[in-house]
């Protein structure tokens, strides 16, 4: 940006979005930290390619909030006064829905400076960084104003407990997350259940250029802020996936499987390397101590196919989720089952899984 030139964040509400009420609740002390001019923006929802299950979005998007809420300070969106709130008008949404677009997003509850864009309470603390490293924080005594939970189930034993796993081969997301689960299910003794489900864009669901881009970009910075490296990357769609899959039977009953959806997801999303080619898999085999030889036998297995179609009927049908990776946490008497979408709500399973076993120091 232009030395001297005033730091403006733009900000897209959407005023019937729950992400976006979360947000609207720190806008003002947002404002009064940080030596920025804040723009605000009313939007609709963009829907099409880029949302394409809107009714199913918006179910989750209020789920979601409310259960995330009290871990960043905020009110639930079920407790906030509506009453003397009115939609903005055509006019209005028109225009900010126009420089939503004209920027390249589609989404409400998004934070807009210098060319990056900030999803809701969710990234706010990438964006108060930036801008303290610029130096445009009034006061950097104070803490973030939305900081990212940590994934802690210290002194946990959730053994009778059960986590059921829907990572995909296919989702940068997935691939940053996915050590991580596993890691964390053996250091506090929960039950998983390693459930994997086809790719989104091999399930129907339309993938945007622009919510590629965006997807990628937060994939990046997502796995710098856990310490986990990203890219290069050959992404495995397709027949990668199916031979990868055709594997993780035969795999489980050598107690590998997680170890071999790991080395592909390694392979694929920090090293670039092609699965496609018979060099590439055969290096996705080997990396946890599979056998090549025997592997070619079940490389044309059929077997995965209603295994995994079982998994996402799950997922999309009980559950009502549809992206990756997802969890659902189970157990703990008269609890009901916690569901969450998201490689940034594995904090939220964590801080469960320490509730339900009793570890201290737990709060909400």
């Amino acid at each position: 940006m232009r030395k001297g030139a005033p730091h403006i964040v733009e900000y897209f509400h959407q005023w019937d979005d729950p992400y976006s009420q979360l947000a609207e609740q720190v806008l003002d002390r947002f404002g009064e930290r940080y030596d920025i001019k804040l723009v605000r923006h009313e939007i609709r929802a963009t829907g099409g390619k880029n949302q394409p299950e809107l009714e199913k979005l918006d179910t989750w998007a209020r789920r979601d909030a409310e259960l995330i809420a009290p871990y960043y300070g905020l009110k639930r969106p079920s407790e906030l006064d509506r009453s003397a709130h009115h939609a903005p008008s055509e006019a209005v949404l028109d225009a900010g829905s126009a420089r939503l677009a004209e920027l390249g997003h589609y989404s409400g509850a998004m934070f807009y400076y210098a060319g990056e864009w900030y999803w809701g309470v969710d990234r706010l603390f990438y964006l108060e960084q930036r801008l303290r490293d610029l130096g445009a924080c009034r006061d950097v005594s104070l803490p973030f104003l939305c900081p990212r939970p940590e994934i802690d189930v210290s002194g946990a034993d959730a053994s009778a407990l059960t986590l059921d796993f829907y990572p995909s081969i296919n989702s940068p997301y997935t691939s940053i997350i996915y050590d991580r689960t596993i890691a964390m299910a053996r250091e506090c003794g929960v039950q998983l259940v390693h459930k994997p489900v086809l790719p989104m864009i091999m399930r129907g669901v339309p993938a945007t250029r622009e919510k590629g881009l965006y997807l990628m970009f937060d994939t990046k910075r997502e796995a710098e802020n856990i310490g986990i490296g990203f890219g290069p990357v050959m992404t495995p769609i397709g027949e990668p996936t199916r031979r990868i899959y055709s594997l993780l039977p035969w795999a489980r009953r050598q107690g590998r499987d997680t170890q071999l959806m790991s080395a592909a997801l390694d392979l694929a999303f920090r090293k670039g390397v092609a699965l496609h080619r018979r060099a590439g898999l055969r290096k996705a085999v080997e990396q946890p101590g599979l056998d090549w030889g025997d592997a070619q036998a079940h490389l044309v297995s059929p077997g995965w196919k209603d295994e995994t179609a079982r998994y996402q009927a799950e997922m999309g049908d009980e559950l009502g989720l549809w992206g990756v990776p997802s969890y659902r946490l189970r157990g703990g008497e008269g609890e009901e089952d916690l569901c969450v979408w998201g490689q940034d709500r594995l904090w939220l399973v964590a801080a469960e899984i320490r509730r339900r076993a009793g570890a201290t120091g737990v709060s909400a």
